[in-house]
């Protein structure tokens, strides 16, 4: 279980908190999506669970201890994050994942950290590309490399910024089809900021809307409503049910008077 507490944060040229009291909860194998507009805090959110912006006041908890206090070592066998900017490396793609085994690495990697490495490799389907050098991928394939790396370093919570965002219809579904049987399998909390609420609702498990620097709600399906759409994103649609897929059908060009859901 993945507890996050009191999570505030202010950039230091501004005096408006960007984050205020954020904290969730997430249970092994569950995938949380983060959502809200752009601005809305997002990704501070997951630089300072990730310890790369200073929340001086929060915590967060990974099976009841404290990453802030872990060592830079130890805090990476709990936590892997994948930025939404990762940037190409110069390296192939098999030393690239091996990378993700670092924090487990003593003296030279073992077969053991090679089988990992691989086997992530063969799940992403990049086996075509182990020998090829990362900086000549394009950027879908260069993020599927670093989200690779991430999986490898088999953390206990995996933050995942716009994991997407490059990538073509068919690559979105296979790697987020991916990272949720990895998480189930493995028992990793994910938390994964995304903008396409159809991804978020087919994939994920339970859903946290920022808006104002503040968490507006949390929880499963419940929450994911007409009303809480509009509250959030300024914007009518209707949650509906076709088959098994559970879809949003987003109706921006429409006055803004409340939406309804209903079943198809």
């Amino acid at each position: 279980m993945v507890n996050v507490r009191d999570i505030t944060f202010s950039y230091p040229h501004t005096s408006e908190p960007v984050l205020e009291q954020v904290g969730f909860d997430i249970a092994e194998g569950e995938c949380l999506a983060i959502l809200g507009n752009n601005g809305a805090g997002k990704s501070t959110l997951l630089k300072c669970i990730d310890r790369i912006c200073h929340a001086p006041e929060a915590a967060v908890l990974v099976d009841g201890k404290n990453v802030f206090t872990m060592n830079g070592r130890t805090m990476a066998q709990h936590i892997a994050y994948v930025p939404q900017n990762a940037g190409a490396v110069n390296m192939t793609v098999f030393d690239a994942v091996l990378l993700g085994r670092k924090p487990y690495i003593k003296w030279d990697t073992t077969s053991e950290d090679r089988e990992i490495a691989s086997r992530v490799i063969h799940q992403m389907g990049l086996d075509g590309y182990v020998l090829r050098n990362v900086s000549e991928l394009s950027g879908g394939e260069a993020q599927k490399v670093m989200l690779a790396r991430a999986l490898a370093q088999e953390p206990k919570l995996l933050l995942l910024d716009e994991p997407t965002s490059n990538l073509d219809p068919r690559n979105q579904h296979e790697v987020l089809q991916v990272v949720r049987q990895i998480a189930r399998e493995h028992q990793i909390s994910v938390a994964i900021i995304i903008h396409d609420l159809n991804l978020a609702i087919r994939y994920c498990d339970r859903f946290l809307f920022l808006k104002g620097s503040k968490v507006y709600t949390y929880g499963g399906m419940e929450v994911m409503t007409p009303e809480t759409i509009e509250a959030v994103y300024g914007m009518r649609a209707q949650v509906i049910q076709y088959g098994e897929v559970p879809l949003v059908i987003p109706f921006p060009e429409e006055e803004n008077s409340g939406g309804t859901s209903r079943t198809a």
